[in-house]
C-alpha cells in the first residue's frame, strides 16, 4: 500500500463498491495487473473491480480525495499500457461486460468492460453485427472511442461513426449521457477522442444485417510476396465495400491448416473477408488463386468467429506503429515486401497492410479522424519472447515507418500505436480539431485526471 492510503480510507472504499477492492500481495493481484503487452510491469497501488457505473464513480471519487493518480482498464490491450500504472488507482471495468441485443431497433447497448468476444456473440444469433476489431479480446470501449477500425469498416464504418450515445461518469464522478442531441460537443469529441473525457460505463452502438461472411486466406512462400502483394492491392483497389482485409507477412502459426514443415518459417499471407458467400469471395480472389497458393482457407464463417481467428495470445512482448498513405505504389511494395522477409525471428511479429476506402473516406469528414482518408494503412506489429530481443523488433518496427514515410499523411488512427509523443497526438486530429477537443475537454476534465492515454491537453482557461 503507498503510504498515503490510509486503512480506513481503503476500508470506506471496500464498503461503497458492490465490486471488488484489490492491493498489492492480497489475493488475486498479480493476476488483476497483468495485461496483453507483457513489456509492461506496473504496481498500482489499488485496483477497483467495478460491477456497476456507482462503483466507477464512487472510485473516481476515492482516487481524487487520497491523491492517486487514476487509470482506466477496460480490454487492457493498450499497447503502451496506459491502463496500468505505478501506484495509481485502477478503474478496472471488466465485471461490466453486459451486452443488450435491440434486434427490432437495430441497436446494441454495452456496458463500458464488454470485449469484442462478447459483442460478437451477442449479436451472431440474430445475423447482425456492427464494425468491431480484429482481436476478441480487446476492449468495445477503448476500440470505440478511440475510432474503432476493422473488417466491417468498408460497408459499415468505423465502429466510432455507428455510436449512437454514450453513458460517461467524468473526472467529478458525475454521470453525463451523450448523443447526437445531448451534450453533442461531447458526442462529436468521442469520435477519436479516446478515454480523455471520463469513463464509459455504456455505449449503444449501431446494427446491420450481416446475414454471410466469408474469408478467403492465402499463403505463399516470400519468395512471391511482391507479385502477391501488388495484386491483392489491385484487387482491393477495385472490390466492393463488402470487401475487407489486408496482406501480411508472419511466420507461419501452428495451426492445424499450416503443414508442419511450414510452422515457424516466413510467409506472406492475403486476407480478403467478405459480408457475402463463400463463391463470391472466391471469384474476387481468383488472380490470387493464380500465384499458387501454399495455404489456401477459403469458407464461410461465423462473424464472432472471424474475429477471434488471428487472436494473438497475451503477454507476449509487444511494440507497434502505424503510417496511413495517400497510395501504396510498386515502389513502395518492394520496400513492404524487403522489410517483411526482414522481419527478426524467432517471433509472432505481423508486418500489415490494411485496405480503408469505402464507407472509411465516404463517412463523416467532421470528426477529428483525419486519417480515415487514406486509402492504406501500413500496420508494422512487432510480437516476441525473448527480453534480448527488444532492440532489434523495436528498431524494425521504427525502419518500416521510416520506409513508407513518402507515402504518408501525418495523422494516424491512435489505437495502433503506443506512446510516440504529444506532437503525434496533435497531428492525427489535425490542428484544428485539436483545439476544439482541448476545449471539450477542459469542459469534463479541467484537471487532466484523465491522462494516461493518448492525451489531449485541457486548455487553458
Amino acid at each position: 500500500m503507498g503510504p498515503h492510503v490510509s486503512e480506513s480510507a481503503l476500508a470506506g472504499l471496500v464498503e461503497d463498491l458492490a465490486g471488488e477492492v484489490i492491493t498489492p500481495g492480497g489475493p488475486g493481484y498479480e493476476e488483476a495487473r497483468l495485461l496483453h503487452n507483457g513489456m509492461i510491469d506496473r504496481r498500482p497501488s489499488v485496483i477497483a473491480q467495478c460491477a456497476t457505473a456507482a462503483d466507477v464513480s464512487n472510485a473516481i471519487l476515492f482516487g481524487r480525495e487520497t491523491g492517486l493518480p487514476i487509470a482506466v482498464r477496460g480490454g487492457g490491450h493498450s499497447v503502451a499500457g496506459t491502463s496500468m500504472i505505478d501506484g495509481a488507482l485502477i478503474v478496472d471495468l471488466r465485471r461490466l461486460h453486459a451486452v443488450v441485443v435491440d434486434p427490432e431497433d437495430m441497436t446494441v447497448r454495452i456496458e463500458g468492460g464488454a470485449t469484442m468476444a462478447h459483442l460478437d456473440h451477442a449479436c451472431q444469433p440474430f445475423h447482425v453485427a456492427t464494425t468491431g476489431g480484429r482481436v476478441s479480446t480487446t476492449g468495445v470501449g477503448g476500440f470505440t472511442l478511440g475510432g474503432g477500425s476493422g473488417w466491417l469498416e468498408r460497408k459499415f464504418g468505423l465502429a466510432s461513426d455507428n455510436l449512437l450515445a454514450a453513458d460517461l461518469i467524468t473526472a467529478e464522478g458525475k454521470h453525463v449521457h451523450t448523443d447526437a442531441e445531448e451534450n453533442p460537443e461531447l458526442f462529436w469529441a468521442l469520435h477519436g477522442g479516446g478515454g480523455n473525457f471520463g469513463v464509459a460505463t455504456s455505449l449503444t452502438l449501431r446494427l446491420h444485417q450481416l446475414p454471410r461472411m466469408s474469408v478467403a486466406m492465402l499463403f505463399f512462400l516470400p519468395d512471391d510476396a511482391p507479385e502477391v502483394v501488388r495484386t491483392f492491392r489491385d484487387i482491393a483497389d477495385a472490390a466492393p465495400d463488402e470487401v475487407g482485409g489486408g496482406a501480411i507477412y508472419m511466420p507461419a502459426p501452428p495451426e492445424p491448416f499450416v503443414p508442419p514443415e511450414l510452422v515457424g518459417r516466413l510467409v506472406c499471407g492475403t486476407l480478403l473477408t467478405y459480408a457475402g458467400p463463400v463463391e463470391e469471395v472466391r471469384q474476387l480472389a481468383a488472380p490470387l488463386f493464380a500465384l499458387k497458393p501454399v495455404i489456401e482457407i477459403v469458407m464461410d464463417i461465423p462473424y464472432a468467429e472471424l474475429q477471434s481467428m488471428l487472436d494473438d495470445p497475451p503477454g507476449l512482448r509487444n511494440y507497434w506503429s502505424a503510417e496511413y498513405l495517400t497510395a501504396f505504389p510498386d515502389e513502395a511494395v518492394d520496400l513492404f515486401c524487403e522489410r517483411g522477409a526482414g522481419i527478426p525471428l524467432p517471433a509472432a511479429t505481423q508486418h500489415v497492410l490494411f485496405v480503408q476506402g469505402g464507407a472509411v473516406a465516404a463517412g463523416a469528414g467532421s470528426y477529428p479522424q483525419p486519417w480515415r482518408v487514406a486509402p492504406w494503412a501500413v500496420h508494422p506489429f512487432a510480437t516476441w519472447e525473448d527480453p534480448t530481443m527488444d532492440e532489434a523488433e523495436i528498431q524494425w518496427v521504427r525502419d518500416v515507418r521510416a520506409d513508407v514515410r513518402p507515402w504518408a499523411i501525418d495523422s494516424v488512427y491512435l489505437n495502433f500505436v503506443g506512446a510516440e509523443g504529444e506532437q503525434r497526438v496533435v497531428s492525427s486530429f489535425g490542428e484544428e480539431n485539436y483545439r476544439r477537443l482541448a476545449a471539450v475537454k477542459a469542459a469534463y476534465d479541467p484537471d487532466n485526471v484523465f491522462r494516461f492515454n493518448q492525451n489531449i491537453v485541457p486548455a487553458a482557461a
